[in-house]
């Protein structure tokens, strides 16, 4: 595996003037993104923004759409989902390795499900698992790819809050280890600044803001140096906190200016 500072000198995902249409709604308009190899990058955004949508594109998953523009992303790409969708009727390894040929495939899968917490629960069916643990058999499915673009729609959104933090630990882990590129979609503002190294907030079709995370691993929820990244996006995401008005353009008082504008967004 090569060391970090030499991923990001080059490129996983390349997108330019992509656009996405629903009918008469035009879902992404014209979107300009570049996504350096081994980068984890958070996507916030309201419901309907088109999070969604994006990440679909990239997978190549949204054949039945309207749209043009440019995109390249690596051909070995893994999605996890916020449902887990592992069959019910497949034990947990042959969830894991479904797909995947050759001898070494049980091993491999073996070794994912130990990697995310799960050794001893292969012959488990998917119905014996926890909501948590479904996730950790779903993050192994994709890991046992060995992508180079892992690409996640809100794979924990629908676990309780001390699950959540767990998954969210487990993922960075799994991320120092393997280093893909990683685009995560969010509605969790603490969600994006504790795991990501660079958070994206997408409006109305285009990138309003692109703002590094410039702070080490691993993350506290309560580390005071985060407030001012979540007030920044907060405040990119319209919203008001304490009944305060959302905060001007440009850094937090103390903050070093990491955010800077979006190639995407509108002038």
């Amino acid at each position: 595996m090569a060391p970090l500072a030499e991923q990001l000198t080059s490129t996983a995902v390349h997108i330019g003037g992509l656009t996405r249409r629903f009918g008469e709604r035009v879902v992404l308009d014209g979107v300009d993104l570049d996504i350096p190899s081994g980068q984890f990058v958070a996507l916030l955004g309201h419901s309907g923004s088109g999070k969604s949508t994006l990440l679909r594109a990239i997978a190549d998953l949204d054949h039945d759409v309207t749209g043009s523009g440019e995109l390249l992303a690596p051909q070995r790409i893994s999605v996890v989902f916020q449902d887990s969708r592992l069959l019910p009727w497949r034990r947990v390894l042959d969830n894991v390795v479904l797909g995947l040929r050759g001898s070494e495939a049980a091993a491999r899968g073996r070794a994912a499900l130990a990697e995310v917490g799960l050794a001893g629960r292969e012959r488990a069916w998917p119905s014996q698992l926890s909501g948590g643990e479904q996730q950790r058999a779903a993050l192994a499915r994709s890991l046992v790819w060995e992508p180079e673009l892992l690409l996640a729609d809100e794979p924990f959104g629908a676990l309780d809050a001390l699950t959540r933090i767990r998954m969210h630990t487990l993922l960075r882990e799994l991320w120092e280890r393997h280093r893909p590129s990683v685009l995560l979609v969010t509605h969790d503002v603490d969600e994006a600044v504790v795991l990501a190294d660079r958070v994206l907030v997408l409006d109305q079709g285009r990138f309003g803001l692109d703002l590094d995370i410039d702070l080490p691993h691993p993350r506290s929820y309560r580390d005071p140096h985060l407030a001012e990244y979540r007030e920044r996006l907060l405040a990119a995401l319209g919203v008001e906190e304490d009944g305060a008005a959302p905060a001007e353009a440009g850094p937090p008082s103390g903050l070093p200016p990491h955010g800077h504008p979006s190639p995407g967004a509108r002038p």
